[in-house]
């Protein structure tokens, strides 16, 4: 839910841009017209920005000025890099739910990692964040990550079943799998549901988008579980090559080999020529998912 913002916004007397579409370069003529100093959106909102700045006539609008507050998933490593040293924008991470009215984590460059080089100020950035003014946070013996604070909501609507299920003496359980590390902050290491188990062993999906996306020839990417009759399930890249790029099957896989467990990595690769997204960017895994799942009675093998 991202209404918080416009709200906040509104209740501050802040000029707000409304778009009627993702276009990268609207949003740079936008950013040039209007001084925007403050955006949100999800990766493939910042994916679009940055394909369009690569053909930009000129300096790159906002450049030392803008920040771009990312949220909805988690964004590639390469791509927080690539806001620093291509748009010269701060990049700034959210994380929160709709039923945490949303924010719960924010995750935004600190001085003492001015001496850092870009690629090791985006694996920091690449964390979910600090946990909020008044959220406590943590995580159980099943690497869910629980919340509590003043702004989770109070119930579903006339679902008092699903309300239990979320709400456990008082702490919110999100969905999501992940650990708080040694500086506090929480990282997310994938959506209950995404997880694939294959052998035994589970793999985040982010994990391996995140490898997929270092590789040049990679524009966009889904890793998904697929049914396998030998290991229960088995790792798939759905994958979007950049224009005239061009990358073979056995070459992605050969890239997560060598940076990654190999129990880890794809055991194919399937090329697309886009990704179910929904209207704000974020992935659709469960449309993606359908198709491989037919026949089975839960998407678990």
């Amino acid at each position: 839910n991202g209404w918080g913002m416009p709200y906040a916004l509104v209740g501050m007397g802040a000029e707000q841009i409304v778009l009627r579409k993702i276009d990268g370069a609207e949003i740079l003529r936008r950013v040039d017209e209007h001084g925007v100093t403050l955006m949100c959106g999800a990766p493939a909102v910042v994916a679009a920005i940055l394909d369009a700045a690569a053909t930009w006539d000129g300096p790159i609008p906002g450049a030392g000025r803008t920040r771009i507050v990312v949220a909805g998933a988690p964004p590639p490593t390469r791509t927080i890099e690539r806001v620093e040293t291509e748009l010269g924008w701060e990049f700034i991470q959210i994380y929160g739910l709709t039923e945490t009215a949303p924010l719960l984590t924010m995750s935004r460059s600190r001085a003492e990692w001015d001496e850092l080089t870009p690629a090791e100020r985006a694996r920091r950035l690449g964390r979910a964040g600090a946990p909020a003014l008044g959220v406590r946070m943590r995580v159980d013996e099943r690497g869910e990550i629980l919340a509590r604070t003043n702004h989770v909501m109070e119930g579903y609507w006339e679902q008092p079943d699903a309300t239990a299920d979320a709400i456990v003496d008082g702490w919110f359980h999100t969905g999501d799998g992940g650990y708080l590390d040694d500086d506090g902050y929480v990282a997310i290491t994938d959506r209950k549901k995404d997880v694939i188990i294959t052998g035994g062993e589970n793999v985040s999906s982010i994990e391996v988008e995140d490898t997929l996306f270092s590789h040049p020839a990679v524009a966009e990417v889904a890793v998904i579980g697929v049914p396998d009759d030998k290991w229960g399930e088995t790792v798939k890249a759905l994958v979007v090559l950049a224009p005239g790029a061009e990358a073979s099957e056995q070459e992605l896989i050969d890239h997560c080999r060598e940076r990654i467990a190999h129990y880890k990595c794809p055991t194919s690769v399937e090329f697309r020529d886009e990704l179910a997204r929904t209207a704000t960017g974020k992935l659709q895994k469960f449309k993606l998912r359908a198709p491989y799942w037919e026949g089975h009675e839960r998407q678990v093998n």
